[in-house]
């Protein structure tokens, strides 16, 4: 970029992944530089930051009027995240006449630093589709007087993060589905299709195992076929566009009549694409893995099962497992040396109860009238009774063990 005296203005991020690409999420930090080099001596009105983040939908729709008459009908909506403005050099008014608060930059280059937090509500993801984007920017503008604003705009990319380690995500999918096929007067048997995967969680680059069963008693010779497809919504004015497309697919052998075909783990691994997109009011996008088998001259049978493909991949069961058995047995050694192998004796009652105590806590029956008017007859005697008898002497023997009688049933031998 090339204007007069100013030879270019860019925008960098100070990007924190190895990669080097700006990819920030939800209540993250973002910060970086805009740099301005010029050949000589500029005097500079205001240099500012404008940051947002929106999701955007628009499309056209054909409609017929009458027989001679047609009209387009559009549909836009928009979904704003985040407005961020910033002054780096300058003020804010771009009065052109004034002559006070320019500011004079030398010949060289030159770096101002910028910083905003992004909101701490759950953001969507960075998207582009077909009648619809999710975008992330930051937009540079020099203004100068007497000369058209310099403007630069970078986007950066944003991730909503979908940990598929939760049990919703890690939940099995299958199905079942049956066709009869019909020709005619004639009636074929049945096309049987069951079908299953481990979860409904995955992340780009992971193989989605299938096992399957397909039975064919037609008479016609099918193929088993999956595929895993990305289905983009758009929603604008009470509408909605759908966008359908084949992310991944495989192919099974022909299946003649009478056979039956199994999959034990069919893999079907899925490209690097784009992570659902669940959280946002007017653009929606998810994935599904159809199991279905080809019939020649009829309609397919097939089972969907949905798919989310999130951005924290599967933590290894072999290192969750690890884990929790180190934990026990460092619980388990923890209990072995402080826990007896045989518990002790409890303290006898004269260690515990004196004398002196003993005989003070006995009050005499008068001034019991209150319990007695409560609690009348031989039922108060039995609490007078035992009321301050120290308990029985601790034994691991029981010293009246429950002699069985012949009434009582004895329990059967298994």
């Amino acid at each position: 970029m090339v204007l007069g005296k100013v030879k270019s203005l860019t925008i960098s991020f100070d990007c924190l992944n190895d990669s080097n690409v700006p990819v920030y999420s939800s209540g993250d930090t973002v910060s970086g530089r805009v740099s301005l080099e010029v050949t000589g001596e500029i005097r500079v009105k205001s240099l500012k930051i404008h940051a947002r983040g929106h999701a955007k939908v628009r499309w056209t729709e054909s409609r017929n009027a009458g027989s001679n008459t047609a009209y387009t009908q559009n549909y836009t909506e928009e979904v704003e995240y985040f407005n961020h403005k910033d002054i780096l050099i300058g003020h804010e008014r771009d009065d052109d006449n004034s002559e006070e608060g320019f500011h004079t930059i030398h010949s060289g280059r030159h770096e101002y630093a910028f910083s905003f937090e992004l909101p701490q509500t759950p953001l969507a993801t960075s998207f582009e589709g077909r009648h619809g984007s999710v975008r992330y920017w930051v937009k540079a503008e020099l203004h100068r007087p007497w000369f058209l604003p310099v403007k630069l705009k970078k986007e950066f990319t944003v991730f909503e993060h979908i940990d598929i380690n939760t049990p919703s995500l890690l939940s099995p999918q299958a199905g079942t589905k049956e066709k009869t096929l019909c020709c005619w007067f004639c009636t074929s048997g049945p096309i049987s299709l069951s079908a299953k995967i481990e979860r409904k969680g995955y992340t780009p680059g992971e193989s989605v195992q299938i096992f399957a069963e397909i039975e064919n008693c037609s008479s016609r010779v099918v193929v088993p076929k999956a595929a895993i497809y990305q289905t983009q919504a758009f929603y604008a004015k009470g509408k909605m566009k759908e966008v359908k497309q084949l992310v991944a697919n495989l192919r099974g052998e022909s299946l003649s009549s009478g056979k039956t075909e199994t999959w034990n783990g069919k893999q079907l691994k899925i490209p690097p694409v784009s992570p659902s997109i669940l959280d946002c009011s007017i653009i929606r996008v998810e994935y599904s893995l159809m199991v279905y088998v080809d019939i020649p001259g009829a309609m397919d049978l097939f089972l969907n099962l949905p798919l989310v493909i999130g951005t924290i991949p599967l933590h290894p069961f072999g290192s969750r497992t690890s884990s929790v058995s180190s934990q026990c047995s460092m619980n388990m050694n923890w209990l072995g040396l402080t826990l007896p192998e045989r518990p002790e004796a409890p303290p006898s009652y004269a260690e515990v109860v004196t004398e002196e105590q003993r005989q003070s806590s006995l009050a005499p029956l008068g001034a019991c009238d209150d319990y007695e008017r409560v609690l009348p007859g031989p039922l108060f005697a039995y609490i007078q009774e035992f009321r301050f008898l120290p308990p029985p002497l601790y034994s691991e023997i029981d010293p009246n063990p429950d002699q069985p009688t012949d009434d009582t049933p004895s329990c059967p031998s298994r």
